[in-house]
């Protein structure tokens, strides 16, 4: 994307027109479901002794209510994409009329994604319910494969035409992501039918739970539809993408690690509160902290210090310029020293959904959305775009901070002596890792201006040698045994 939209004006179209169903999309369908949905279809099949007639039911009472209001929400969204995309944007810096035309129209285009993924999210939390995890974690893949097929079609024609592929492409993927799960929800022989809207009592549960939920879910996406708005409207054009490719970057550990663990992490603790045993839960949660913060720590410290060759190497080809690459790298950087954050709510998170407390989440979540609004308008005029990426960090570490303190004091959460024991050891391996890629970065310098090879051959270089100095830290300093990191992994397979 970035070779062939760059970071200009098409580029910051189309990723505004796409912010808005990703926003929806984590506040009422993935985020949601997530956290509502699934716990209490595993209750239902936990109560009728593993059989899934009851819970079935409950889903297709969930559909028949979900599907009509999913229908006419997209049909009102898209009808009022001109509001919408002025609200999000206060019409671009300068009232760009042709910047807001395009955006409205790429926005009608996306928008259908959201009805799409919303049933998406149902069948996949049916499926990780049944612990089939790896079906639904996998339905993004064609959302990149699609996208890329768009990029490759339309690579060499005008920037804006590439880019109104590019939305065209997202509702495509949404269907594509639909008939993937549709065809695992029948091998798994999960058939649910379609019946007349009925709000039982479950099913008005379920909404009770939703709303906290969704908001509660997808904090991180309402700060980051707070940071699109302010650049759109008050900051250089290219201000949006530089955030965009910067934020794609810092989310692919938290997409690898925190989602992953957090999406996992949830039924354990459902099936462990629903038994009684506490204790359990407590120790589940202290190894899932342990195993993301292992995994985090040195994703954090590498992205900020090695922000500017990484970008160099994967993204400088021609629509995305030097200054392009120093834009995002500085983003970067900013960004990800809220990357353990980001994490860390992923995995506390469940702690509360477990127990079907929606609500507290979500309080915290609001307060961490203020800080980042604060923060965005104290730092936007001096620091501009990383300005935003700043704030956007300290509200994710004011969210966990709250999150964790909140679990404590309730009695639900309290680090034991073996995480207790590894923190420091942790950060101390991170500053060596940290050391060891300050001296790798003028080495492989050269080679991130070089042909696609020696590209990768630097980036290769430099995050494998980063990788490597981490492994001989962790070792050294005793956080982990070899057996110890093996038995952490086999756990979260599980």
């Amino acid at each position: 994307m970035a070779r062939v939209l760059g970071a200009g004006m098409a580029a910051d179209v189309f990723l505004i027109a796409f912010r808005l169903p990703n926003l929806f999309r984590a506040l009422f369908a993935e985020g949601a479901f997530s956290a509502a949905f699934v716990p209490m279809f595993n209750r239902q099949v936990g109560a009728d002794g593993g059989d899934l007639g009851r819970a079935k039911r409950f889903a297709e009472d969930v559909l028949s209510v979900l599907l009509p209001v999913l229908v006419v929400f997209t049909g009102v969204m898209v009808l009022l994409a001109g509001p919408v995309v002025w609200a999000l944007t206060g019409g671009f810096a300068g009232d760009d009329s042709q910047k807001f035309a395009l955006a409205v129209d790429f926005t009608r285009l996306t928008f259908p994604y959201l009805l799409l993924i919303s049933l998406v999210s149902l069948m996949g939390g049916i499926l990780n319910s049944l612990g089939r995890f790896w079906i639904n974690a996998a339905a993004p893949i064609l959302l990149n494969l699609v996208l890329i097929g768009g990029l490759v079609f339309s690579n060499g024609a005008d920037k804006v035409d590439a880019a109104r592929v590019q939305a065209l492409c997202v509702s495509l993927a949404g269907i594509a992501q639909f008939m993937w799960l549709l065809w695992a929800c029948l091998r798994a022989d999960i058939k649910l039918r379609l019946r007349a809207p009925r709000l039982g009592e479950q099913v008005r549960k379920l909404m009770r739970l939703i709303v906290p939920a969704a908001l509660g879910a997808g904090a991180v996406q309402v700060n980051l539809l707070i940071s699109t708005a302010l650049a759109a409207r008050f900051l250089p054009e290219g201000a949006v993408s530089w955030l965009y490719y910067a934020d794609r970057l810092n989310q692919l550990p938290l997409g690898i690690i925190g989602i992953g663990v957090g999406t996992a992490l949830l039924p354990a603790l459902s099936r462990q509160l629903g038994a009684g045993d506490a204790e359990a839960a407590v120790r589940t949660q202290n190894r899932a902290i342990e195993l993301v913060l292992l995994l985090t720590l040195p994703a954090a410290a590498g992205l900020a210090v090695a922000a500017g060759p990484i970008i160099h190497g994967l993204l400088e080809y021609e629509a995305f310029q030097a200054a392009d690459t120093a834009a995002t790298a500085a983003a970067l950087a900013a960004f990800a020293l809220g990357l353990p954050a980001y994490v860390l709510i992923k995995v506390l998170t469940p702690g509360f959904h477990a127990r079907s407390d929606t609500s507290t989440p979500v309080r915290i979540a609001v307060a961490s959305m203020l800080v980042n609004l604060v923060g965005n308008l104290l730092l936007i005029w001096s620091l501009g775009h990383v300005g935003i990426a700043l704030s956007t960090a300290a509200a994710a570490w004011v969210n966990a901070a709250v999150l964790f303190i909140v679990l404590r004091r309730r009695g639900h959460f309290a680090m034991d002596a073996r995480l207790l024991r590894a923190l420091p050891r942790l950060g101390l391996a991170a500053g060596l890792m940290v050391a060891a890629l300050l001296a790798l970065g003028p080495a492989v310098a050269g080679l991130m201006a070089g042909p696609l090879p020696w590209r990768a051959m630097g980036l290769l270089v430099l995050i494998g040698g980063g990788g490597l100095a981490y492994l001989v830290a962790v070792r050294l300093t005793g956080v982990f045994t070899l057996a110890e990191l093996k038995a952490q992994f086999r756990r979260g397979k599980k």
